[in-house]
């Protein structure tokens, strides 16, 4: 087994989490959401972010607006929807609960059956 794979498995796992989680402090074009994972270390590509971005779009999780920019083309820039605001709150708590849990069962000491 190699271990780039098992690692990459478990970005992909934690992305959509990562998008909602960038998109819960602000309204995001793909540029942006793709600077921010990467710098968190996220190695992200455009071509994994958009059917991504599409996907929880249709899941009705977030939306976009066209916004003008004054360097180039307009901008798609993404929302939380209400439904997305909802799910991400769920998400934290989930994701607590799984870290806590992750964390307990990796510090544990082995235990002997005498």
């Amino acid at each position: 087994m190699k271990i780039e794979n098992t690692k990459a498995q478990m970005r992909k796992g934690v992305l959509e989490y990562c998008i909602l989680s960038i998109l819960k402090n602000g309204d995001a074009y793909t540029s942006e959401i793709l600077k921010t994972l990467k710098g968190a270390e996220m190695i992200v590509v455009e071509g994994t972010i958009y059917p991504l971005l599409t996907r929880l779009k249709n899941a009705g999780l977030l939306t976009y607006r066209w916004e003008e920019s004054t360097s180039g083309p307009p901008r798609k820039y993404y929302v939380l929807t209400e439904n997305g605001g909802m799910f991400i709150k769920e998400l934290d708590k989930t994701w607590s609960n799984l870290v806590s849990a992750v964390n307990q069962v990796i510090s544990k000491k082995p235990t002997t059956n005498e």
